[in-house]
């Protein structure tokens, strides 16, 4: 009778970067509640506050000690849907008129970005989006090098507060749908890529 072999130690699935996820997490997923329930904008941008730190403290600490994991990037990925789904809920309950550029954001997000997010398991070199300019250097400078990922959660936020601080209802809507196209383009240099219709390039240096 065989013996299963845990794939990862089990130091590293329970370590510390997984457990600022899952503090982050539910933190940030509770004052989402509470928002939704009050109405509070004070309390909306504490919950994104609270995600989009503990989103890069996880990962910043992850990679100082060592401890990146496929497991761990995928919970990361995972949990970044449940906070900003959440948080996006609160937002178009108390908000309504945000809705329409909400939904852009939630398709783009919840659908196209995780199909993307996830594509580094199709290679060894990767365990995780980070490591993907080792795959192709321009889907990675377009979903997650640093530029990309502050773009990718907080503009369509910002965009929400400016525009209705400045009373431009079209303003989230323009950059909700350019996020979109971003998405678009590199699923479809993805799968381009996957089907052999162009070459992978990596980035050199990195």
């Amino acid at each position: 009778m065989s013996t299963l072999q845990v794939a990862i130690s089990p130091a590293h699935l329970l370590g510390i970067p997984n457990r600022i996820t899952l503090v982050r997490t539910v933190v940030s997923m509770l004052v989402a509640t509470f928002a939704f329930a009050t109405g509070d904008l004070r309390l909306l941008i504490v919950g994104y506050v609270v995600y989009w730190f503990g989103d890069s403290l996880d990962g910043a600490v992850a990679r100082i000690r060592d401890e990146e994991t496929v497991a761990g990037a995928v919970f990361d990925i995972v949990c970044d849907r449940a906070c900003s789904f959440l948080l996006a809920a609160a937002f178009m309950a108390t908000y309504p008129e945000t809705i329409g550029p909400l939904a852009i954001y939630l398709v783009q997000f919840g659908v196209l970005d995780t199909m993307l997010s996830l594509s580094f398991l199709l290679w060894k070199e990767t365990i995780s989006p980070n490591y993907f300019y080792k795959v192709d250097q321009l889907i990675y400078l377009w979903n997650w090098s640093r530029p990309a990922k502050a773009v990718n959660t907080g503009a369509v936020v910002i965009s929400l507060i400016v525009g209705h601080q400045l009373h431009l209802p079209w303003f989230p809507y323009v950059v909700a749908c350019a996020a979109a196209v971003v998405k678009v383009a590199s699923l479809t240099r993805l799968v381009a890529i996957l089907r052999g219709r162009r070459p992978a390039v990596p980035a050199v240096g990195l």
